[in-house]
This record gives structure tokens, sequence and C-alpha cells, in this order.
């Protein structure tokens, strides 16, 4: 099993303000750089770097093909995902894509992972003008015609039902060959099952648990070998899911540094997904935070269901059980302890669970909330130091175990893990 980092570059507002502090931005991002080169040096082996828009607090990474230029100045082997690129023509040109991830595969030697996606948000779809119900198929053409423009000399030109344009030599090409990975966010279990069809590499943002991983692994692959038909030249035939990294010497010391971060990491999130409150978002005056600090503490605990540890981390001791849809259930989970919030032995021992289950990449969210830079550094170089070695010494018994699993597929496998 391999190990990431998820960055929103969350910001909340302090709690008695209306507005940001004036450096606190600046602040954000430098101190964001200095968490993955540490993590680069721990040997950490991805970053997937999000895109959104008019999210203020929860998310400030707007502009995720110029920080990810930032950091692969910065680090030398780390991967830089794309986690995601939001493809709808609205918001990304196809053509103005392939060529930023084509340069950013240039000037990083080859280290782009290319995740794509279609946006939820109402803020963002109405602020770009975006159907919601057509987005998914804007994401599928536009992704198709991207890849096409990565990888044809010269793109022959298109006319579909989104965008259009006529035929051009989109330059520069990547570094890698035939294009990088290709990957699609994946919060419902369909998805990860479209991913395998198409493949590309599903990035599990449902905060799964190690049984859910393990069933969606076995499908995963048996869809890669029965029925993929590739959107790329290549294949990319992965899973990753995300869980929430506080690791200290004592659990009490993990939950208290770290379990305000996950809830206000899904209070923000719902806060925008919700029709209901997203829709009426006051933009530059409402106070998240604020908002989210207000909830008594006993409402906040029975919205997010107790702090108790659960099997793989979710769940356990509190009033509330997990929502059956499966975004609300994501949210759920993204506010609990989580598996990976305690000491190295707990984290070490929930992780495990995962690499039984074949799982190919397990992302951490580190940023979140108001989490201090020092507390994020020193939580990432303990799990670096105590916990990452020994999967990095056993992660040659799961390539084995993926070839095995892609025997006999016949189309190109182009993949980071």
């Amino acid at each position: 099993m391999k190990f990431g980092l998820f960055y929103e570059h969350q910001l909340p507002k302090p709690y008695d303000q209306d507005q940001w502090d004036p450096e606190a931005e600046h602040k954000l991002f430098k101190d964001a750089l200095d968490q993955i080169e540490l993590a680069d040096q721990l040997g950490f082996d991805y970053i997937f770097e999000v895109e959104h828009h008019f999210l203020e607090e929860y998310a400030h990474s707007t502009a995720p093909e110029v920080f990810l230029a930032a950091v692969s100045q910065r680090t030398k082997n780390i991967r830089l995902g794309h986690g995601i690129t939001v493809m709808p023509p609205r918001y990304n040109h196809p053509a103005r894509v392939a060529e930023r991830i084509a340069t950013l595969d240039l000037v990083s030697d080859g280290r782009v992972e290319f995740g794509t996606g279609e946006s939820a948000s109402t803020m963002e779809l109405e602020g770009f003008g975006v159907d919601r119900e057509e987005k998914k198929l804007m994401w599928e053409e536009a992704t198709r015609q991207c890849v096409r423009m990565m990888t044809e000399t010269p793109y022959p030109g298109y006319e579909g039902a989104y965008f259009g344009m006529p035929e051009r030599n989109v330059i520069p090409k990547p570094y890698q060959k035939p294009h990088p990975p290709l990957w699609v966010a994946s919060s419902r279990r369909e998805t990860t099952m479209v991913a395998a069809r198409l493949g590309m590499g599903s990035l599990g943002f449902a905060f799964e648990t190690p049984d859910e991983a393990q069933e969606r692994v076995q499908q995963y692959f048996q869809l890669i070998r029965e029925e993929c038909t590739p959107i790329g030249v290549a294949i990319n035939p992965a899973l990753a899911v995300l869980s929430s990294l506080s690791c200290f010497d004592t659990d009490e010391e993990a939950m208290a540094k770290g379990i305000e971060g996950t809830q206000f990491f899904s209070y923000s999130l719902a806060y925008y997904y919700n029709p209901f409150t997203g829709a009426k978002h006051q933009p530059g005056k409402a106070n998240i935070y604020k908002k989210f600090k207000d909830t008594p503490e006993d409402e906040r605990m029975a919205m997010f269901g107790g702090r108790g540890r659960g099997f793989g981390g979710f769940g356990g001791g509190g009033a509330a059980e997990e929502p059956e849809d499966e975004v609300q259930r994501a949210l759920w989970r993204a506010a609990q302890r989580g598996g990976c919030i305690g000491t190295p032995d707990f984290v070490r021992e929930t992780l495990e669970k995962y690499e039984a289950a074949h799982l190919d990449m397990m992302i951490f969210v580190a940023q979140a909330g108001a989490r201090k830079h020092e507390d994020i550094m020193e939580s990432l170089e303990r799990f670096g130091k105590q916990v990452l070695p020994e999967f990095k010494e056993r992660h040659k018994d799961h390539q084995k175990w993926r070839e095995e699993q892609l025997a006999g597929v016949q189309f190109e496998v182009n993949s980071s893990i």
C-alpha cells in the first residue's frame, strides 16, 4: 500500500472576525509547501490537490496547477496528483487542461497523476453556468477529448455536445507516455465501477471502511479484466481511499489536536453541498467557522456520531447512525475520529486492515480546519518515521498480487502503483 496527502487548503475565519487576517492565505500556502516537502523527505508517495471555486473557508485551492508547479520545485520524488481537475468545459476548456497537465508533467520530470471529476456544489455550478443534470456527460466528453489532445499529433478537431474546436496540434505533450495515469473522483460505489470499465484509477472520497474497500477491490479488478474499454490510451488500475491523519504519542493528544479539524472538514463540506445552505451562502460575508463553533458540543457530537473508535475508525459511541445515502454517509464519516487519529500503533492496526484488503493507496487529510501547522508537521514526521517504513517494505508483495489480478489484460498499463 502506498500513501498520499490530500489538500483542500482549508482556512477557517477567526471566530470573532468577518474576514481573514491579511497574511492568512499567504501563510496557508507557504505552510502547505513546507508540509509537502517534509512528506517527500519522509517517503510519502503522492499529494492530491483539489480544484474548488468560491468555497470560502472550506477550500482555497482554486488553481491547483500553480500550487503543484511550486511543489514540483520543492520536492524530488512525490507524485503530483490533481484530485481533481474539474472537467466540464465551462470550468476548463479541454485544450487548456491538456496544456497545463503536459507542462506540469514536463517541469516535474513525469510525476503527474491526472485526476478528473465533475464538481457538485451549487456555489460552483451556478458560478460557471454548469447544468447539474448534464455535468457527468460533460466530464466524459471533455476527458476523452483531453486525452486525445495529449496523445495525437495533430488533434483532428471535434464538434460535440458541449464543446468544439478545429484541428490543432495541442502542445506541449506530456513527459509520461502515452499520458499521465488517469483517475476519477469516486464518492459513490457505482462511480468506482465506472472507473474500472473506463480503465481509470478510483479516487475514493467516501471514507470507505476496510470491508467496503475489500469488496470494491475485488469487483473493480474483475471489471478491469472482463469489461474494460479504456477512456485513454493506457489504463491505470488502482484504488485509493481517504482518511484523516493525526498521529501522536497518545490517543488523547491525537484527538485533541485532530478531531475538530475532521469535524470542520465535514461541517463545511456539508454546508456547501447542501442545496439549502449552500445556495444561501453570502459570498464574502459569512463566517462558517463561527457557525460551526456556535453549534453546541453535544449537538455536534450527535451530528457526527461521537468519538468512538468503531471498526475501521468509523462510528462507535455516538447517538447518530450511519446514513444510508452514500454521499451523506461520506460526510458523516468525514467527521469521525477515523482509524488514523491516534497513536502510531492504533494507526498501524487500522492500516493493516486496508493492506489486507489489497488497497493500493491511502490518502490522508492532514491539513483540515484550524489544525496548527506545527502539529501537522509533527504528526507527519511521527507517521513517516514510525509507521510508513514497514508498509513500504511490504509493497512488493502487493505488486505481485496486482500482477496476478492483471494477468491476461491486453491493454497498456501506465500506473505508478
